[in-house]
């Protein structure tokens, strides 16, 4: 019984592993569609959030069909509602790199991305999602911690493009790309906010103690 609980439990953590490379090929994606005004690819970044969709739907049962049908003991009560929560805030990161998607689908702002250090955030977010998924799947507490502390390097390339973008608003610069660069600014801080979600459950099912650090609802 216990072996058949522990497959299953290895089939969730590679199920939320590949919802997570969903997720940084989601961020990967929008943001070279941005930078290189790629519509096609744009378009691909909102058919993979209907794929993320359906993952959090498929591991969400798994979940609960582990929480009805075995006897899991306090640990993996751990494991199983860090990964419900997780999946959570990858499904929303999903929503978030197709919001950004959109913005290039529609406002064509390419020309404009090279105000602020766009691909700096993206890299540093996706790398983010990448480092809380690994410790939640492998119980890496230092990694998981790491993964916490580099959201200070996303909140002050948030804060650098902020101010640039709005020393733009006194240039020749179009008043619209500013106001959606700030926008998508502001999409890739908030991923950054769920990667610390998801790092912050993976304390929890390490150590049994959530502490809410600097995340998102």
């Amino acid at each position: 019984m216990r072996e058949h609980f522990d497959d299953q439990l290895a089939t969730l953590r590679q199920s939320v592993a590949h919802m997570g490379s969903q997720c940084e090929l989601a961020i990967h994606s929008a943001v070279t569609a941005l930078m290189e005004d790629n519509t096609k690819l744009a378009r691909s970044v909102i058919g993979l959030e209907s794929e993320t969709r359906r993952e959090e739907r498929e591991i969400e049962n798994l979940c609960l069909k582990l929480l009805l049908q075995q006897q899991p003991v306090a640990s993996d009560l751990r494991d199983i509602s860090a990964v419900l929560k997780a999946i959570y805030d990858l499904e929303r990161i999903g929503i978030i790199s197709a919001d950004i998607a959109d913005i290039v689908i529609n406002e064509h702002v390419s020309t404009a991305s090279q105000i602020i250090d766009i691909q700096k955030m993206a890299d540093t977010t996706s790398k983010m999602v990448t480092n809380a998924i690994t410790a939640l799947n492998t119980k890496d507490e230092d990694l998981a911690r790491k993964t916490i502390a580099m959201d200070d390097i996303v909140d002050k390339a948030f804060i650098s493009a902020k101010q640039e973008l709005i020393s733009s608003f006194t240039k020749d610069t179009n008043v619209e790309y500013v106001l959606n660069l700030l926008m998508i600014a502001k999409y890739f801080e908030k991923i950054g906010d769920h990667a610390v979600n998801i790092a912050a459950w993976a304390l929890f099912a390490i150590t049994g103690v959530h502490t809410e650090e600097g995340g998102v609802n």
